[in-house]
């Protein structure tokens, strides 16, 4: 009979699941690769590269075939579970619709996501890996999605009706409520990287950085030679948050606040969310493939400085974990028989994360 998962540290996953979107980058659609044409820097997406998510004590890895998670438990040795991605992932046929891909992903990403993060924290606390049931799987990522929805969309809503006796204009009121939604996403990030667990975590996420630049600029995969790069990097899933956030405000703006009851309000601010979802997916892709431009690499600049607050430097120890977890993926494409990725030496700058 299964276990349940219990302790503390199963309380974090509604805290984290604005991590999970680091998935989302881990296709090759968000890569960018620098290479040499007519002399000239250019820019291409490759078929394929690796990403991944911090978990607690540990980090997963996504590669082509298979998902490698690596979590150091309390005895101290090196546990690494592989599995098949799901299906979705590699080849689902929505994965060429526009604006309804990012759905089907999102989704995908978010049951992975939200199941490692649970399986990680019973194996740090108890060292042995437990079975996710299907009911806690969906109760946890109904918690952790209302309880996302509810701080970074309705909460917003709720502060900026204030505004609405000081201004008459529906439009500066829903602006007002986007701006207070910014805040409140980096506010949140902020405070909730004083606790000592999360702090961890956000240092196994750059320990996931570091690792995944290391092997895209070709780099020996020892933690002295990953522990040269930056925490920062310009997939982070981080940068689609931002995004979500962002567009928010476009899309609320057009909503008419006057007379308008709040609950009815609240209503339609979830109803969009998952059009925001799939537009900010596009977006992000666009931005990959663009990312050549210097007006686009500036537009997604506070996306790197937003990782200030989601990255911390890592120690060996966790390089080890992350290297772990990129090494099984690897080995699993090198025996499927994949076609091998070729990365060149300057993708990133090793101090700063980012590209040339």
């Amino acid at each position: 009979m299964p276990r349940r998962l219990n302790g503390w540290r199963a309380l974090l996953a509604p805290h984290l699941v604005f991590l999970i979107p680091e998935l989302l980058m881990a296709a090759g659609p968000f890569v960018i690769q620098t290479v040499a044409r007519a002399g000239r820097p250019a820019f291409r997406m490759p078929d394929f590269f690796y990403g991944g998510q911090a978990l607690i004590e540990g980090v997963m890895m996504r590669g082509r075939t298979t998902v490698a998670m690596t979590v150091r438990p309390l005895s101290g040795e090196l546990l690494t579970i592989s599995e098949p991605l799901p299906r979705a992932l590699q080849r689902g046929r929505w994965l060429k619709v526009p604006f309804v891909r990012g759905l089907f992903v999102l989704y995908e990403t978010l049951v992975l996501g939200t199941r490692m993060l649970m399986r990680s924290a019973a194996i740090a606390a108890e060292g042995e890996d437990i079975e996710i049931s299907r009911p806690m799987m969906i109760g946890t990522m109904i918690f952790s999605l209302g309880f996302a929805i509810g701080i970074f969309f309705l909460l917003p809503l709720f502060l900026s009706t204030f505004a609405d006796d000081a201004t008459e204009s529906d439009l500066l009121a829903n602006i007002v409520e986007g701006l207070i939604r910014l805040v409140v996403f980096v506010a949140y990030i902020g405070l909730i990287g004083l606790m000592g667990e999360i702090k961890r975590v956000f240092a196994y996420h750059g320990a996931e950085h570091k690792a995944i630049s290391a092997h895209e600029a070709q780099s020996p995969l020892t933690p002295v030679e990953v522990d040269r790069f930056s925490t920062a990097h310009t997939r982070c899933g981080t940068t689609f948050l931002l995004i979500v956030v962002v567009i928010s405000i476009f899309f609320f703006s057009f909503i008419p606040r006057a007379g308008v009851p709040l609950p009815l309000l609240f209503l339609s601010r979830i109803a969009l969310v998952p059009l925001i979802a799939s537009v900010s997916y596009e977006l992000v892709r666009f931005g990959a493939s663009h990312y050549g431009n210097r007006l686009v690499r500036a537009i997604y600049q506070p996306g790197l400085w937003l990782q200030s607050l989601t990255t911390r430097p890592p120690d060996h120890g966790m390089l080890e974990v992350s290297i772990a977890s990129l090494q099984s993926c690897l080995e699993a494409d090198r025996a499927a028989g994949t076609p091998k990725v070729e990365a060149t030496a300057d993708v990133v700058d090793p101090s700063t994360g980012v590209l040339p």
